[in-house]
């Protein structure tokens, strides 16, 4: 029986993976995404599963600009799946009207995505733990993780936004929530938890002095992805969370 699961895989990776795609029949689409194994990848197995996580790039970023992350959280044992999440034929990013409104298409779609890879990718990499994600993006990304973490999915355990702008953070018990916040734009009303909600939830915000929203992807200072790193290792490992001055 494990014999005939491995070989189904091997075949669905084939089919489905090339050219570092994934295809959504159901939705024709062909979903780019970059996968990174855990450092030590020899320990993950089907009896101690190693954890997975979601990376939602920024609107106009690629997916793959964010190496930082990914190198980081295979450090700590993750897989990562990085995902594009806009293709050529989409419409573009609305920027007009009241943003909420006229950009849910955006982040409904974008969410059929991260429900499809997680539903998709569970039964190639067994592993892998993908009933307990971490979701992690940066900026729009963000919004479209904080918006299926909003969908009350079950399989969503943490979520790390990168100054995520427009959906508000999730009010749960049952979602670990961290958000890291440039000095440059300010979230919308309503998308940050209050002090009272922050410590109902146990939900972490942490600004990064003189940060940079557009800065906080590959292409940004060396002393930014540092700190971004040490806070978001701080929070995984159970050290609360911290910005230094």
């Amino acid at each position: 029986m494990k014999l005939l699961t491995l070989l189904a895989s091997l075949l669905l990776s084939t089919s489905s993976f090339g050219g570092d795609k994934i295809y959504d029949e159901s939705r024709d689409r062909h979903i780019p995404i970059e996968v990174s194994h855990p450092v030590e990848k020899e320990h993950c197995n089907e009896t101690e599963k190693c954890p997975v996580a979601l990376l939602s790039a920024g609107y106009g970023v690629s997916h793959t600009k964010y190496t930082f992350l990914s190198d980081q959280l295979n450090q700590l044992g993750y897989m990562v799946v990085a995902i594009g999440h806009e293709l050529e034929n989409d419409p573009p990013l609305s920027v007009s009207g009241n943003l909420y409104e006229t950009r849910s298409e955006n982040w409904m779609r974008g969410a059929e995505t991260l429900d499809f890879i997680k539903r998709r990718l569970a039964s190639t990499y067994q592993n892998y733990n993908f009933n307990d994600l971490l979701l992690i993006g940066h900026s729009n990304g963000g919004d479209i993780s904080s918006w299926i973490a909003n969908a009350g999915k079950d399989y969503v355990d943490t979520l790390i936004t990168l100054d995520h702008r427009r959906v508000p953070l999730p009010r749960s018990e049952d979602i670990k929530v961290f958000s890291i916040r440039g000095s440059d734009y300010p979230a919308d009303e309503g998308v940050l938890p209050s002090p009272g909600e922050a410590k109902e939830y146990s939900t972490c915000v942490k600004e990064i002095p003189e940060s940079r929203h557009n800065d906080m992807t590959d292409y940004g200072p060396n002393w930014l992805k540092d700190e971004i790193t040490n806070v978001i290792d701080d929070f995984l490992n159970g050290a609360g969370c911290r910005v230094d001055s």
